[in-house]
């Protein structure tokens, strides 16, 4: 069984806040809204929590300098943003401070309730050791979001992690290419089909240098992760 995930959200927005935990309690993650990140810090310092969502904009202390400190006292604790905030400079500093997720609005709450989802089963939902995968000469640690290979560490993107995550859920088995959509890209349409080659191309590229490991396309149906022992 799941262990309850408790959330601390801290959203300057207070209407989208109000709706948002009233959204998250109802599925049964119990939710504490902070709307200044200075008593978000506080908050997170006194009580114990399994994920946080932060906005970028808020007064006290803004969401980045937030998930800083957050991360100096967890390291674990997945982060999501959630913010307007779309200029790339905002979305690479996102991640440079720790997040796992970088979420624009508007957004659908469905959609950001799948993707907690995801990234509570790669985090939370993990015993010691399951979040390492050994592919051939690579070690893929899903918590530090890094692939690793004779001592040598290359940093992955949240959509290069999801991805490689999955084909490891499935290794030496076919992905349908319709489930990559739906779980990486949540939604089957031309653009995400197109934007999806480029991350298998990204992908392949990682992976190029132990020809014992092998991202395949399988004709009309999808991939497959394939690994020699």
């Amino acid at each position: 069984m799941e262990k309850l995930i408790k959330i601390l959200l801290a959203e300057n927005d207070k209407n989208l806040a109000l709706i948002l935990k009233s959204y998250l309690t109802a599925k049964g993650y119990p939710t504490a809204l902070f709307h200044n990140g200075a008593e978000a810090l506080d908050g997170f310092e006194k009580e114990c929590y399994d994920f946080v969502i932060l906005d970028v904009v808020l007064p006290g202390l803004d969401g980045f300098s937030l998930a800083e400190s957050i991360r100096k006292i967890d390291k674990d604790v997945p982060i999501m943003f959630l913010t307007a905030r779309s200029m790339r400079s905002d979305v690479s500093r996102g991640f440079e401070v720790g997040a796992d997720d970088y979420v624009l609005k508007p957004f659908s709450m469905d959609e950001l309730f799948e993707r907690i989802r995801a990234i509570s089963r790669r985090t939370i939902f993990r015993t010691k050791n399951d979040h390492i995968f050994h592919l051939g000469t690579y070690t893929f640690d899903t918590v530090r979001h890094v692939l690793v290979r004779n001592g040598i560490e290359k940093k992955l993107t949240t959509r290069e992690l999801d991805l490689l995550y999955l084909f490891c859920e499935h290794k030496n088995r076919v992905v349908r290419r319709s489930l990559a959509l739906q779980r990486v890209w949540r939604k089957e349409n031309y653009f995400n089909a197109r934007n999806m080659d480029v991350y298998i191309t990204k992908i392949r590229r990682l992976l190029k240098d132990d020809p014992n490991v092998e991202l395949q396309n399988i004709h009309g149906v999808g991939y497959k992760l394939s690994v020699k022992d």
